[in-house]
C-alpha cells in the first residue's frame, strides 16, 4: 500500500542523520568556574514537576513558593513529566515551559535555563494529539532502519513542539527474559538488530543539529543488563557473566554513542550483585573510558536513595549518593524531595567527593543546555510548533504497523481472507485501544480511556470499516483475566459466520504492574478458542500483546496466527489491511516465541 507524504519524511530524516556536533568549552568552563557549591550540586538534581505546583490542583498551577524554592533557592537543573499525569495541549505545555523557564533565566545567578525531560517512548505520547508509533518490539519486526528513524523523527518533532528537549527513549535492553514487563519496548532479542535500529532511533531523535526546532536529545536506555532479571520482575538482580554481558547486551548502547547519543539513563537493578548506580567498573570504566561516551547520566525513579534503602549497600543516604556519584552519575531523578543536593553538597564539604568531580558533571550537563539551545532560547519556538499533528505523521505510524505485522502461520494460504465473508470478530484485544498502544500511551500505564484520541479505531472497528459493518458481529467472549464474559453468544454468532477473527492477548502495562509469575495466556482465553473451534468455523488468531505469552494448546487448529504486537494508534488499520489482502505481512519474529514455561530459549542458544 503506498503512503503519500512518507517519502518525504524518510528524505528530511536522511538528511539529518549525522553524529552531533562538538561544543567548544570556554563559556562552559566560565560559568562552571563562577558557580557556587548550591548551584552545582542543583544543576545536578532533577525533580519531578508535581514539585512546583499546587498539591491536588486538576489544571497547570504554579505554586509561587514552592517554584522559587526549587529553581531559584536550590538551583535544580532538570524537570520532567507532564503536570497532570495525562496528556496536555500544547497550549498548556507552553504555559509550563515559559513560566518554568522565565524563573530560571531571570531569579537565578547564572540564569541557567532548564533541562526538560519526558517519556516519548513511542511517539509524543503526552501531548495532546500527539502521534503513537508502534512499541519498540513491532518496530524491531520491520527490520526497517529508515522506518524507525522516521518514526524517531516524528517523536522528536512533536515533542519539541511542546517546549521539551529531551526524551528517555530509546530502550536498548536486549529482550532475553520474556516474562520481564519492559520486553514490549525493547528492539528484540538479537544484538545486531537492537544495535542497527537503536542507533536509528537516536539519529531520528537527535538529528545533525540538536539546537534544531526538529530534535530533541535522545536517551539511551537502561544501561546495562536490566532486560535480563534473573526472576522476570522489574528492577531486580540480573547474573551474567562479563563475556555475555558484552557479547549481548553491550552493543547496543555502543552503537548508540557511535551515532553521537546525548543521554544515558541507568539500570535501575543489580548485575551480578552490584547495584548499576554504584557500579564505577560500569559506568565509568565501560562506559566512558572503553565506549567514548562523553553525555549526561542521570539515574531513574528513586535509584539513588534505593542503595539504601534497597540494595542496602550504601549505610546511610549520604552514602548512597557518594557512591553514585563517585561510580559516575551526572543527575539524579530524585524526584521528590530535596535530599540529594543537600546530601551532595555536605559530603563534598566533608571532603567525601572532590569538587572537581562535581564540576565534572555540571560541564556534561551545561555542555548538553548548550547544544540545545537552551541558553540562546530556552522557550517554545514558533519554528518547531508548526511541525505538530501534521497528517503525514499518521501515514508514517500506518507504515510502521503494517511493515510489523508477522505472519506466524497460515495453513493452506488461508489468508487473506475474501471481504464479502461474514465475520465474528470475538475476544479481549478485539475492542480496546489498550492492547493496540501499550505502555507510555497518554499515561503511564496507558490504560486509560478518557486520554485516547476520539476516532482512533479498535480491531472490530477497523475491520467493519474495511469490509462494511453488515458483514461483522463481535462478542468480547471473556476479559483479559479469561473471565467469562459471552462465550455461549460467541459460540452460537460463530456458527452463523464464514471465519472467526479471535483477537487474545494482554492488556496495557508499564514497569513494575507489569510483573507475572506464568507466561501461559490466561486458561480462559485459550478456552474461549477452543471453543470456537468446537463450531468446527475456521478461526484466524490475532495476537495482540507485549510479550510471547505461551499458546501451544491452540496453535493446531488455528487456520492462521497473525502477531501484532502492541502496534500503535494505526495498528486496528494495519491489522484489517493484512487480514482482506491490502498489504502483504512482511514482519519478522524478533524474539523466540517460546512454546513451553520452563524451556525459556532464544535463537542463538
Amino acid at each position: 500500500m503506498r503512503h503519500p507524504g512518507l517519502a518525504a519524511i524518510l528524505v528530511a530524516v536522511a538528511l539529518a542523520a549525522n553524529a552531533r556536533p562538538p561544543t567548544t568549552s570556554s563559556d562552559i568552563d566560565r560559568i562552571v568556574h563562577s558557580m557556587s557549591l548550591d548551584e552545582k550540586v542543583g544543576q545536578m538534581t532533577q525533580l519531578d514537576i508535581s514539585m512546583l505546583l499546587v498539591p491536588g490542583a486538576n489544571t497547570i498551577a504554579f505554586d509561587t513558593n514552592r517554584m522559587r524554592e526549587a529553581i531559584v533557592e536550590y538551583g535544580i537543573g532538570s524537570i520532567f513529566n507532564p503536570g497532570l499525569g495525562h496528556p496536555m495541549p500544547l497550549k498548556e505545555w507552553h504555559y509550563l515551559i515559559r513560566t518554568v523557564q522565565g524563573m530560571a533565566t531571570t531569579e537565578t545567578p547564572h540564569k541557567i535555563p532548564i533541562l526538560y525531560g519526558i517519556d516519548s517512548i513511542h511517539g509524543a505520547s503526552f501531548m495532546e494529539g500527539g502521534t503513537l508509533y508502534p512499541q519498540g518490539m513491532a518496530l524491531a519486526a520491520t527490520c526497517d532502519p529508515p522506518l524507525v528513524q522516521a518514526c524517531a523523527h516524528v517523536s522528536a518533532m512533536e515533542t519539541r513542539a511542546a517546549g521539551v528537549r529531551w526524551t528517555f527513549a530509546p530502550v536498548l535492553g536486549v529482550a532475553r527474559q520474556p516474562l520481564w514487563p519492559r520486553f514490549p519496548e525493547t528492539l528484540g532479542e538479537d544484538p545486531y538488530l537492537a544495535s542497527v535500529l537503536g542507533a536509528a532511533e537516536v539519529r531520528g531523535f537527535q538529528g545533525r543539529n540538536l539546537a534544531a526546532p526538529t530534535a530533541v536529545a535522545a536517551c539511551m536506555k537502561h544501561y546495562m543488563g536490566y532486560s535480563f532479571p534473573f526472576n522476570g520482575h522489574d528492577r531486580t538482580l540480573a547474573l551474567i557473566p562479563d563475556y555475555y554481558l558484552r557479547e549481548y547486551f553491550l552493543p547496543p548502547f555502543a552503537a548508540a554513542v557511535r551515532a553521537g547519543v546525548a543521554t544515558v539513563m541507568i539500570n535501575s537493578g543489580e548485575v551480578n550483585g552490584v547495584p548499576v548506580h554504584a557500579s564505577h567498573y560500569l559506568l565509568t570504566d565501560v562506559l566512558r573510558h572503553e565506549l567514548g561516551f562523553r553525555g549526561v547520566a542521570v539515574s531513574d525513579w528513586h535509584d539513588v536513595i534505593r542503595l539504601h534503602t534497597w540494595h542496602h549497600v550504601a549505610a546511610t543516604p549520604e552514602d548512597a549518593v557518594g557512591m553514585a556519584v563517585k561510580a559516575g552519575l551526572d543527575m539524579s531523578m530524585v524526584p521528590d524531595d530535596y535530599s540529594f543536593p543537600t546530601l551532595l553538597k555536605k559530603a563534598v564539604e566533608d571532603g567525601k567527593i572532590p569538587e572537581s568531580r562535581i564540576d565534572e558533571s555540571v560541564r556534561r550537563i551545561l555542555t548538553l543546555k548548550m547544544e540545545l539551545g537552551l541558553f540562546k532560547d530556552p522557550y517554545p519556538e514558533a519554528a518547531a510548533v508548526k511541525n505538530f499533528a501534521r497528517p503525514e505523521y499518521r501515514k508514517v505510524a500506518l507504515r510502521a504497523a503494517e511493515e510489523a505485522m508477522t505472519l506466524l502461520k497460515n495453513e493452506g494460504n488461508f489468508l487473506p481472507l475474501k471481504k464479502d465473508d461474514k465475520v465474528l470478530v470475538a475476544g479481549p484485544t478485539a475492542n480496546t485501544l489498550f492492547s493496540l498502544n501499550g505502555c507510555w500511551s497518554y499515561t503511564w500505564q496507558g490504560t486509560n480511556a478518557e486520554w485516547y484520541p476520539p476516532g482512533e479505531p479498535t480491531v472490530v472497528q477497523a475491520i467493519r470499516k474495511e469490509i462494511g459493518a453488515t458483514n461483522v458481529v463481535y462478542d468480547e467472549g471473556v476479559d483479559f483475566e479469561g473471565m467469562d464474559i459471552s462465550t455461549a453468544n460467541a459460540v452460537a454468532d460463530a456458527k452463523n459466520a464464514d471465519v472467526v477473527v479471535l483477537c487474545l492477548g494482554e492488556n496495557s502495562y508499564a514497569e513494575t504492574p507489569g510483573d507475572i509469575n506464568d507466561l501461559d495466556l490466561p486458561a480462559g482465553q485459550q478456552a474461549l478458542a477452543m471453543d470456537l473451534y468446537a463450531t468446527g468455523k475456521p478461526v484466524v488468531l490475532v495476537l495482540l500483546e507485549g510479550r510471547g505469552r505461551i499458546i501451544r494448546k491452540i496453535v493446531p487448529d488455528a487456520r492462521a496466527i497473525l502477531m501484532g504486537y502492541w502496534p500503535g494508534s494505526q495498528g486496528a488499520q494495519a491489522i484489517a489491511h493484512v487480514l482482506f489482502g491490502d498489504f502483504d505481512p512482511s514482519g519478522k519474529l524478533p524474539f523466540t516465541y517460546n512454546r513451553y514455561q520452563n524451556n525459556f530459549l532464544t535463537y542463538d542458544r
